[in-house]
């Protein structure tokens, strides 16, 4: 498949962007090889694979974030990606400003992804969904609740749609978006109804990350459309009418059980734990990553609030959320605060909340990804670390879309 250009929006770090075009690290066992043997390139470590490229390429991202920019930057430079790829600014004044810098034909931009801030319609904040009373800048009291505010913000994503009229759009949000009452109609019907019924919407699906070889029961909503007019006459009878044929699905099949205690069926390996990925790593006093030398200082508490449990070694991790102001889970309590992790080899280790690296892993970033630092990009503290990497989506399960995407291409697509 010949190079096909992205646009990313609210881009955030990078974890969508990297997943699409692939080539990173990932631990072993969150490939299923029975599966997917053909993604692999190599071992580059007794414990780590390198997963293939994609044919993808991000020609352009967006975030309201300068700490996006610098850690997306710092990381595909080594790609020869110059910084103006990357524009910081709030979505509405880009689309205002016709986005600078990216053809806007059609024809010209394969895949458009975009996650809309997902604030307003997470479980764990306010709900207060479309009706966000911040503005796309984040300033509470300038929502207004209008077409401007921080919930409604899908509505520029949809007119950066119109603008580029790319062959398939991609947006995710949190699960917590199902709970609001019609949110997911509406957000889907209003990206049907584009440009007078331009795009085929498939039904919006929960995607559960453990069950894509995450480490972390993290969970995202996604819409999927595709160009009516770009699609094969067999692909759009097959996409357009009631349930999607197991071929033509665009959402990628589950690789892994969601829990051990599962029967294993259809070839699915078992969830990837924590332990799996966090045991190999030094403790932060003895580290040379910046990203592993850093993690939250927040007192405990005892009131059973967010925050204030360990990460089971044997399972997979809570949501990494995107606040480090004990928000962020412990990688190891003590035993008077009823720790299990400081037994065994792990004993007398002092208690202490997640590093940056190690939530970081837990989303399937690989090592190379540095997310504090200071150099010539710029300067990326910890506490804006945690937020990066909380907001991201996990490469992994990124790239698990981007290789569903690529296979069916052909099937969509005459070119």
């Amino acid at each position: 498949m010949s190079s096909k250009k992205m646009i990313s929006l609210f881009s955030g770090c990078g974890g969508m962007d990297l997943g699409f075009e692939g080539g990173f690290s990932v631990f072993k066992p969150s490939v299923n090889l029975d599966m997917h043997g053909d993604w692999v390139e190599g071992s580059v470590s007794e414990h780590k694979y390198m997963l293939k490229k994609t044919g993808f390429e991000t020609v352009f991202a967006n975030d309201i974030s300068l700490a996006a920019k610098q850690t997306w930057c710092n990381f595909f430079s080594r790609f020869g990606r110059p910084d103006s790829v990357f524009k910081v600014g709030s979505i509405v004044d880009l689309i205002k400003e016709s986005m600078p810098g990216v053809s806007l034909g059609p024809g010209e931009v394969s895949v458009l992804t975009g996650g809309f801030p997902c604030q307003d319609f997470s479980l764990a904040g306010k709900r207060e969904g479309f009706r966000s009373s911040k503005s796309h800048f984040g300033v509470r009291g300038e929502g207004h609740n209008s077409e401007e505010s921080r919930g409604s913000l899908y509505l520029w994503m949809l007119r950066a749609i119109e603008a580029t009229r790319p062959s398939v759009f991609i947006a995710e949000n949190v699960k917590g978006m199902k709970y609001i009452p019609r949110a997911v109609e509406t957000i889907r019907a209003a990206f049907a109804e584009a440009l007078d019924g331009e795009y085929v919407v498939v039904a919006p699906r929960v995607l559960a990350a453990p069950e894509y070889g995450v480490p972390q029961s993290r969970e995202r909503l996604v819409f999927i459309g595709l160009n009516k007019k770009r699609l094969r006459k067999e692909a759009l009878g097959a996409l357009a009418g009631g349930e999607t044929p197991e071929e033509y699905d665009p959402y990628p099949p589950r690789t892994h059980c969601l829990r051990d205690n599962l029967i294993r069926r259809d070839g699915l390996a078992p969830p990837v734990t924590c332990g799996q990925v966090l045991l190999d790593l030094p403790e932060p006093e003895k580290a040379g990553d910046e990203s592993q030398r850093h993690f939250s200082k927040a007192r405990y508490l005892s009131n059973g609030s967010q925050g204030q449990t360990e990460v089971r070694l044997d399972g997979v991790s809570p949501t990494i959320r995107s606040e480090h102001h004990g928000n962020i889970e412990y990688r190891r309590l003590s035993p008077e605060n009823g720790g299990r992790n400081n037994r065994g080899g792990e004993k007398n280790l002092p208690q202490r909340r997640l590093t940056v690296r190690e939530c970081a892993r837990l989303q399937t970033f690989p090592d190379e990804y540095e997310f504090v630092f200071d150099n010539d990009f710029g300067k990326v503290s910890a506490s804006s670390a945690y937020k990066l990497i909380g907001n991201a989506v996990p490469p992994l399960l990124a790239y698990n879309i981007a290789r569903r995407l690529e296979r069916n291409w052909p099937l969509y697509f005459d070119g």
